[in-house]
Formats: structure tokens, C-alpha cells, sequence
């Protein structure tokens, strides 16, 4: 897919103030610990990741979205009656029904005719609601729309560190599958895309980055290699992840690879017209072997895992935003996203860099490199 008159023009970013470091969870796992003899340190080792933060108790997705709905209205200046979609697209939500969105909706302010639905897919949510509504754009038929996501791990992290302290017939082999769901995140971000005349999209404070192109790959042969519980009616809705993690980050890597390909055939770039990259935000194993067999360079790649987890959805527009936050995205650079997510789905897409709102919260915490 192609693109010429999409921009994103805004994105902010909402992140809880609570600190929950993978010694953290090691302590609390003492019970499986010990009885399996499992060494300290093994979480942030295996997964590079230092820390995660989590919402309050009770915390529900529709209220960080609100708060980072508004702040990118806010950021761009533009009119709230000029917004013609607005999808939510974290893999948390509210309720079964109505969508998050509408909630979200809501509580923003929009107009009646704005389009208003969720979008689900693992990881790739957030990325599959920006093409959507640069379809929109690009075909005229709204000027200006918004994708917002917020996870939350907490209820995931609780559950988890329970069933594994509770269930003593684990051992070190079938421990393993639950393992990714103490690498989990929380965070919550949101993206104004606009058409690029501003006689359709009105004025607006930033010009905004060039949406240029977007590709995909499906193998979902590999649907069954990460999987939460049931999402149904009269589902216990016990938020336990089962994933086979080795071969989950070698499928999806190959799934990237095919992904990528297309995206260069989209974008019409080739390897050395990628001036930054942002690949997609679970653990530094995967990221390491993801940019290897792409044949792209990791000092041009960007991260925040190890000191946000893996926050799903929004991992990796976080990461777009803390690196435009940092300084490093110059005007002009050519930035490839880099998303894969469990089915095992792949999407990419194709910015060039300008001059675009960031706003929201970058803590400077001592569990950060840089």
C-alpha cells in the first residue's frame, strides 16, 4: 500500500508512574523459585528487560486513552469536529461490547459522524489502525483521524506470579510457556494522522512526518504458538498466557523477513535508504536476531523494552515517540516500523521525518542507558 497525501501529525504518549523491576517479580516468585532452584536474575537475562511499569489497581484502558486522546488534540491544535475516525487498537479493552472506542469516544468529545470501532491484533493493533485510517485519508473520505491504545499488565503479572507460586507440579520445562507474561508492560499511546493539504485538514500546529507505505505477512499456520485465555461470553477471562517462546521468536522473525521484503518493494527503498529503524519492542534476543536477518544495523534501531517491558500495541509508537522525544529522528530520515505480532501477522511501515507533535511522558529513570 502506497500513500501521498497521509502525515502524522501528532503523537502522545501516557506511561504509569509505578516501577516494577524484574527483581521485583523474581522476589515475589520465591515459592517457585525455590522449590525449582531457579537462579536470580534469569528474567531480566533472558529478556533484557530491567523494568515494566503498571497502572493503579482498577484501572481501565478507556482512561489513559482519553488522556492521551486529548493531549494529541491538544498537541495538534485541531479541531475536534475535523476528526472523521476514531479506532482503539490495544489488545486490553473495557467490556466484550461496546467497543473501548466508544467510551474513548466519548469522553473526547468528537462529533456524531465520526467513525468509532476497536481494532484487535496482538501487537500489530495500533499499526493496523494507522493504515486504516490513512486509507480513510487518502481516499478522501475523512481529513483527520486518531489511533490510541492502552495496555495494562497488571492483571496479567498478578495472575501469573499466583498460578506459578500456586502450581506445584510445574517444573523447569513446563514453566517456560508462562514466561513471557512477566515480561508485559503498561502503557498507552495515541497518533493523529491528517491529510497532508491543510485546506482539508485545517491549520495545524506541526506539518508532520510523511506516511509513505505499508506492507504485510501472514503465516498464521503458527496461530497457536502464543494464546490468553478465551474472549467470550461466560470465559473465566483469567488472563494467563500460554506462549511458545523459542519458536514464537524464530517463525515470527521469518514472518518479518517475508514483511520485509514487501515493505522495501512498497517503499521503493532498499536496505541503505533506512536511516533509522524501530523494531518491534519484546526482548533483546529477539530484537539482536530480528535486525541480523533483516541485514539492518542496530545502532540506527531504537529501544525501550528494557525499561517499559513489552507493552503489546503500543511498544512500538511509544518508542517512535521517545525517539523523536530524545532528539535522534532527524528532518528527512527515512524510518522503518518494524511490527510483528502473534497469529504471527507482520506490519511495516514507511515514514519520512518532519517536524511532528510529541508530547506525553519521558521519565528519565535510572534504568535507562541513555
Amino acid at each position: 500500500m502506497k500513500f501521498d497525501q497521509v502525515r502524522l501529525h501528532a503523537v502522545a504518549v501516557t506511561l504509569p508512574s509505578e516501577v516494577v523491576t524484574s527483581d521485583d517479580i523474581e522476589s515475589r516468585l520465591e515459592p517457585l523459585y525455590s522449590r525449582l532452584k531457579l537462579p536470580s536474575g534469569r528474567l531480566e537475562g533472558m529478556s533484557g528487560i530491567r523494568s515494566r511499569r503498571v497502572w493503579p489497581p482498577g484501572t481501565l484502558p478507556s482512561g489513559p486513552s482519553i488522556r492521551s486522546g486529548n493531549a494529541v488534540i491538544e498537541a495538534a491544535g485541531i479541531d475536534r469536529d475535523r476528526i472523521g475516525c476514531l479506532i482503539h487498537a490495544s489488545v486490553c479493552r473495557d467490556f466484550l461490547e461496546p467497543a473501548t472506542a466508544s467510551k474513548v469516544h466519548h469522553g473526547l468529545g468528537l462529533s456524531d459522524d465520526c467513525w468509532v470501532y476497536d481494532v484487535s491484533n496482538a501487537c500489530l493493533g495500533m499499526l493496523n489502525g494507522a493504515i486504516q485510517i490513512a486509507s480513510l485519508i487518502q481516499t478522501g473520505a475523512i481529513a483527520a483521524g486518531i489511533v490510541v491504545g492502552t495496555e495494562n499488565s497488571r492483571p496479567l503479572l498478578d495472575q501469573t506470579i499466583q498460578v506459578l507460586n500456586e502450581d506445584q507440579s510445574l517444573t523447569r520445562q513446563s514453566v517456560k510457556p508462562a514466561f513471557a507474561s512477566l515480561t508485559i508492560g503498561s502503557g498507552s499511546c495515541a497518533w493523529l494522522l491528517t491529510h497532508r493539504d491543510p485546506k482539508i485538514a485545517g491549520r495545524l500546529t506541526h506539518a508532520g512526518a510523511d506516511f509513505l507505505a505499508a506492507a504485510a505477512a501472514a503465516r498464521t499456520e503458527f496461530h497457536d504458538l502464543c494464546r490468553s485465555d478465551q474472549d467470550s461470553a461466560g470465559a473465566s477471562m483469567q488472563p494467563v498466557m500460554d506462549t511458545d517462546s523459542e519458536r514464537l521468536l524464530h517463525e515470527g522473525i521469518e514472518t518479518g523477513a517475508v514483511a520485509f521484503e514487501r515493505f522495501l518493494t512498497e517503499s521503493g527503498w532498499d536496505r541503505g535508504a533506512i536511516d533509522q529503524s524501530i523494531c518491534h519492542q519484546v526482548g533483546g534476543r529477539h530484537r539482536t536476531m530480528m535486525l541480523e536477518r533483516l541485514g539492518l544495523p542496530p545502532d540506527r534501531d531504537h529501544l525501550t523494552f528494557p525499561w517499559t517491558g513489552n507493552t503489546g500495541s503500543v511498544a512500538l509508537p511509544i518508542t517512535l515517540a521517545d525517539a523523536a522525544h530524545r532528539g535522534v529522528l532527524r528532518p528527512d530520515d527515512q524510518i522503518a516500523l518494524l511490527g510483528i505480532g502473534s497469529g504471527i501477522n507482520s506490519v511495516m511501515l514507511a515514514l519520512r521525518w518532519a517536524d511532528v507533535a510529541i508530547v506525553g511522558d519521558f521519565p528519565r529513570s535510572p534504568d535507562r542507558d541513555d
